[in-house]
């Protein structure tokens, strides 16, 4: 076995209930949400018996899928199982910097809280959109949304996996482009064109923001949606300009593999990433923790791997 790296899960995959076996079973999942709750009371409620259309409220999203994040990567460390390295998808990055020891689980989770209410009134700022497109090269993507007014292609997924990001109307013309070329977009359940330039204006104000907390270099290595490589000493410049810039995680899983990293364990809501990992190296393990269940599971599956 080779060096383990942890990757944090981002928004769109929430769901009623994440988190929940995960507090009944781990003493640091516990602790870590009940400091949460004397933070911002009701945040259980919403994750654990919350509505649907309450989840997908970017204000709500954050916090919550923070606190899954970092617990299901702090059940792993209970169990003997540390990252050599980790990195975040999109809000999966500041937790993925709370594990690393940038700053405090709670202050990563007040970090998270302003940070969802920040996006969340520039998503009610415009009318906007994101959905991911597939089966279309990314050259052909750059060149197409050109077309389009204050359209962008902001994510960068996995081979054959880009997503766009911009005016809803845009986005709409857009599909009908791709349709004619071959691909296929799929709506992505997120409430906003995130890592945009629709997304200045919170990104200036968060930067303010984490002013107001003390934070370090991490303790290892968290490689940036921002660059696909291990962050510096910019913390701050870096987190904060992330929100309007694209995530480049099929680089960063590359840069990763080529460090020497042969397992990957998703951690926190559903398994997203590790079918973009998949997509993106052939030569790697991957796992999931999102509950109880596959805790367990990915427990056995990395032990009996490890002795082979």
């Amino acid at each position: 076995m080779g060096k383990l790296a942890l990757v944090f899960s981002g928004q769109g995959a929430q769901y009623v209930g994440m988190g929940a076996s995960l507090y009944e079973i781990s003493p640091a999942a516990k602790a870590l949400y009940d400091a949460a709750e004397a933070v911002r009371p009701g945040t259980m409620a919403q994750s654990f018996s919350g509505t649907e259309e309450e989840l997908k409220q970017t204000c709500h999203t954050q916090p919550c899928l923070y606190l899954v994040d970092l617990s299901a990567a702090l059940a792993l460390k209970e169990n003997g199982i540390t990252a050599d390295a980790v990195a975040g998808f999109s809000l999966g990055e500041v937790a993925a910097l709370a594990y690393a020891g940038a700053y405090s689980h709670t202050d990563g989770f007040r970090i998270v809280t302003e940070r969802g209410k920040l996006m969340d009134v520039a998503a009610k700022a415009a009318d906007t959109a994101m959905c991911a497109v597939l089966r279309t090269e990314r050259s052909v993507i750059l060149e197409a949304v050109k077309e389009f007014p204050e359209l962008y292609a902001v994510n960068f997924n996995c081979p054959g996996q880009t997503v766009v990001s911009g005016l809803k109307t845009s986005v709409d013309a857009f599909k009908e482009k791709i349709a004619e070329l071959g691909g296929k977009c799929v709506p992505l359940a997120v409430s906003a064109a995130f890592h945009s330039p629709f997304m200045q204006g919170a990104s200036e104000q968060f930067r303010q923001v984490l002013e107001q907390y003390r934070i370090s270099a991490p303790h290892i290595p968290v490689y940036a949606n921002l660059t696909a490589e291990p962050y510096g000493m910019a913390v701050r410049d870096t987190l904060a300009m992330q929100m309007q810039r694209p995530v480049r995680w099929q680089d960063t899983i590359e840069h990763m593999a080529a460090d020497g990293f042969t397992d990957f364990i998703e951690v926190g809501a559903g398994k997203t990433l590790c079918g973009l990992i998949r997509k993106i190296s052939k030569e790697v393990h991957v796992y999931s923790v999102e509950n109880a269940e596959t805790l367990n599971k990915t427990l056995e599956e990395v032990h009996i791997y490890a002795k082979r």
